[in-house]
């Protein structure tokens, strides 16, 4: 029995047919992906101002590593309450908190805070952030259909992308111009500003007609909302939840490292310039954003050619996460040069094509009153990366000088491997809907 969640959408769907509702769903997915990109302008602080930190504060490698740590412990458990929170208060609200207590979070470093202030305010900072992406893309994904799902959910994961394109040449333009610790008030005033635009502008789509009559891809009011909907233990033990996971695992490790540690591998371990590095950093992500469209683009041209998600989601995201792996290992024997910024891009930068791959995945087969608590403990498993990445790439630098980055950067190429492989194989979001349909 087919999973209503699949039903196409029609004509009579409110976000197709009224002018509205398309601009609301429009307006909404812009002030995500804004959302987004101050999300990872706060989290790249560290990364970017990684030498001045270390040299003010007296941290090690290991040290620095370990206080980057700090921002995941309570990351993934708070991703996993905020998504289950999604499925029962407003997200609409959820993000306004965030943002806000973003902010907060950034003002004890930018008025002259120590060791404990970075630690006690990376710890407040990942709590707080820890439900943004799966509840962002929750909040934008309850406006579309399956079909028309592909390009919402890539442009809020590009905000992630744009967050650090952005934030590498202009933060590291203020941190040379006027200290480190300007950085964290310049992030601290981006987040009050869309807080306050949120406010204005923001809504969801939880409560509307269109969500029970099908913007969330349903058939009707008759269908799921009157049939029982599936436990999370069900949806957590399907394969293509499995396969999702474990592919999105090894972007996020990747994630973590180009935000902590690809700096100073650019400068350290490869001799690059600071500002040379910072647009290396800049373009990886560049590269990213390109991946994650082009990503959105075939599978939707696929999608409207009626292939299947294990065909066009499936194999696009786990081919995407094997090239990298394949760039990575080229990296991890390379020297300074272009051919070596070639390999950077492709396995830092094309990997990212999985997280949106994985979002919409989830979002095809898991029912609209389960989403939210199933992409928000995927985001608490896969972020556990962004705990152990950091603190495991610092021990490698301290204990093996430059060699620990290409050892780290090998680790990286086999952990991709591994992602594309249980992405290729293991998802098929069709076959899972069909286990969990009532």
């Amino acid at each position: 029995m087919p999973n209503t969640d699949l039903t196409p959408a029609t004509a009579t769907d409110p976000v197709l047919s009224s002018p509205r509702h398309r601009r609301l769903a429009w307006t909404v997915t812009g002030l995500l992906v804004v959302f987004m990109m101050v999300n990872f302008a706060d989290k790249s602080v560290l990364g970017l101002a990684a030498d001045p930190i270390r040299h003010d504060l007296g941290l090690s490698a290991t040290g620095f590593g370990l206080a980057n740590s700090a921002f995941f412990l309570l990351f993934s458990l708070c991703g996993a309450m905020g998504g289950l929170l999604a499925d029962r208060v407003r997200p609409r609200w959820l993000l306004l908190g965030m943002a806000l207590l973003w902010s907060i979070a950034q003002v004890p470093m930018a008025l002259g805070g120590g060791l404990v202030a970075l630690v006690a305010s990376r710890i407040v900072l990942g709590a707080a952030e820890g439900p943004a992406f799966p509840v962002a893309q929750h909040t934008a994904l309850a406006w579309f259909p399956d079909r028309r799902r592909n390009l919402p959910g890539a442009l809020i994961t590009v905000g992630v992308t744009l967050g650090v394109v952005f934030a590498a040449p202009g933060l590291t333009w203020v941190i040379h111009r006027y200290g480190w610790r300007s950085a964290f008030a310049a992030v601290a005033v981006a987040g009050m500003v869309w807080a306050a635009a949120w406010a204005v502008l923001g809504a969801d789509h939880r409560t509307s007609q269109a969500e029970s009559r099908g913007a969330g891809a349903h058939a009707g009011s008759s269908g799921e909302e009157s049939s029982p909907a599936p436990s999370y233990r069900r949806i957590l033990t399907t394969r293509t939840w499995i396969g999702a996971t474990i592919g999105y695992f090894s972007t996020y490790w990747m994630i973590a490292l180009s935000l902590v540690w690809v700096p100073s591998y650019l400068h350290d371990g490869l001799g690059y310039p600071t500002t040379t590095a910072a647009g290396l950093v800049a373009g990886i992500w560049a590269v990213s954003a390109i991946a994650l469209l082009g990503q959105a683009g075939v599978t939707g041209w696929l999608l409207k050619r009626g292939a299947t998600s294990r065909l066009a989601r499936a194999r696009v995201g786990g081919i995407s996460l094997i090239v990298s792996a394949l760039g990575c290992g080229a990296l991890s024997q390379a020297g300074r040069g272009p051919v070596t910024v070639l390999f950077l891009f492709a396995g830092f930068g094309l990997c990212g094509a999985m997280s949106a791959v994985a979002v919409t995945t989830v979002a095809e087969f898991v029912p609209a009153r389960r989403r939210g608590g199933a992409l928000g403990i995927m985001n608490a498993v896969v972020t556990t990366g962004g705990l152990v990445a950091p603190a495991l790439t610092g021990y490698l630098v301290d204990t093996q000088g430059r060699a620990g980055y290409q050892h780290a950067v090998l680790l990286a190429a086999a952990l991709l491997a591994l992602g594309g492989t249980a992405a290729v194989t293991l998802i098929d979001p069709a076959r899972d809907a069909w286990r969990l349909a009532p």
